[in-house]
């Protein structure tokens, strides 16, 4: 699942600290990455759960994902400026916090089934781990020293795989299993009928009271905990750097390339479930279906490590342009077939994801030296892909049929291969324009 990046500059914490003191912090703090892909990677159980109580056609179904990262592009310039104000403890609690009140406006929001309430919720949801996002990256980075700073970020980056991965059983557990069994007494009567569809509303609220009580304890236990107090901004003397990060071509193609492969990668989770209940794909219940939205994201767990390793010895555009043209070739695999061969085809498009998003990531922000951080910036609002695109493959799902509207993810990887082989190479600005200033 995507995350932000964004990791301003700043002093690392004593070694010999950092092996005694901050051991139990950094055990936290990989807490907090399972806990958001986890929320995230819930979305997709809820997508065709709220499409049937509410009777929704696939584009309204997708404005769960609009509104959930649209608050990525709407509060994550805010939640830095926040940060820089409070330090990065602080602002994990905030985000915790804000994230509970997103978990628990899902009670009110099943009680009076109400979709708008739904998607308020999301938004709220949203906001707070986009604040958590915003706060833990760079504090896991600065908590130890600078040479291994990447391996803690990878190895936290592993756990908000896991989330996505163990998500989906969670969500066929509690939530997709109970309406379908609600759907079963449907049958025996009106009245029946009529109370399914309030135990449906009620499927939720469990649920998220639980994830509500976990962000809470989350926060009561960073409240706690003795940090470094780190994340706030100082003036410093630093001349203002000239020039802007949008000189360099191939940040913004990079920011084009983050846009399309957070659609994508959000785009075929959110069609998952509808995908393989399809009886000439997989014919198989929502509960069921939902619990092989893990092999996608498994997949993509797995690949990460694979990846890793294959990087050391082979260039990281040469391996972005694989892994999409591998991408691109399951997905028409997924369009233009069925049964087990269309089902695994999709499934198999987590493997190729796994390097994808950090790998644009560090190519479209070399050689921007001192607009580093500008860079980063627009890269973390290149998320609102996951906003617009799924929004799109939902009004195509609703004129094309589910499998032509994969047509979007596969254009999607075509751009990340073009990405990956020329895009990353474009040409630098002149030497005298960036040593300006």
């Amino acid at each position: 699942m995507a995350t932000s990046h964004n990791q301003p500059e700043l002093t690392h914490v004593d070694s010999t600290h950092q092996q005694g003191d901050f051991r139990f912090a950094l055990v936290a703090l990989t807490s907090l990455f399972f806990m958001w892909g986890f929320l995230t990677c819930l979305n997709d159980i809820l997508i065709p759960y709220l499409k049937n109580m509410f009777e929704l056609n696939y584009a309204q179904a997708m404005l769960v994902q609009f509104c959930f990262f649209g608050a990525y592009f709407i509060v994550s310039i805010p939640a830095g400026a926040l940060v820089g104000k409070i330090g990065y403890q602080k602002g994990i609690i905030t985000g915790l916090v804000i994230a509970c009140v997103g978990c628990l406006l899902f009670y009110p929001s099943a009680s009076y089934g109400s979709y708008n309430m739904f998607l308020f919720a999301f938004f709220v949801l949203a906001s707070g781990i986009t604040i958590l996002q915003v706060s833990a990256n760079p504090y896991v980075s600065v908590l130890g020293p600078a040479e291994t700073a990447s391996s803690r970020l990878t190895l936290t980056q592993a756990f908000n795989s896991l989330g996505t991965t163990v998500a989906p059983f969670f969500g066929s557990w509690l939530i997709l299993s109970t309406v379908e069994h609600d759907e079963k007494l449907t049958e025996v009567g009106e009245v029946i009928g009529q109370l399914s569809v309030q135990q449906q509303a009620s499927a939720v609220q469990t649920p998220y009271l639980i994830l509500a009580a976990s962000l809470l304890a989350l926060a009561v236990i960073f409240m706690l905990l003795k940090l470094p107090l780190l994340g706030k901004k100082v003036v410093t003397s630093q001349k203002t750097a000239k020039g802007s990060a949008w000189q360099y071509p191939h940040l913004v193609l990079g920011a084009v390339g983050i846009f399309v492969y957070v659609g994508a990668e959000v785009g075929i989770g959110s069609f998952l479930i509808s995908f393989l209940t399809q009886d000439d794909i997989g014919g198989l219940s929502e509960s069921q279906a939902a619990q092989y939205i893990a092999y996608y994201f498994g997949g993509a767990m797995v690949g990460r490590f694979i990846g890793a390793g294959v990087m050391q010895k082979v260039k990281a555009g040469k391996v972005l342009a694989f892994n999409a043209l591998c991408a691109c070739v399951l997905v028409v695999a997924a369009m233009f077939s069925a049964g087990s061969v269309a089902m695994w085809a999709l499934l198999l498009v987590g493997l190729c994801n796994s390097i994808m998003f950090p790998t644009i990531f560090s190519l479209a922000l070399q050689d921007l030296k001192q607009h580093t951080s500008q860079g980063s910036g627009i890269l973390c609002l290149a998320i609102v892909g996951g906003a617009v695109l799924p929004l799109l493959q939902g009004i195509l799902a609703d004129s094309l049929g589910i499998q032509l509207a994969f047509i979007v993810p596969l254009v999607c990887y075509g751009f990340i291969g073009y990405y990956g082989l020329v895009g990353c190479y474009a040409a630098r600005p002149a030497a005298n324009v960036e040593q300006q200033g």
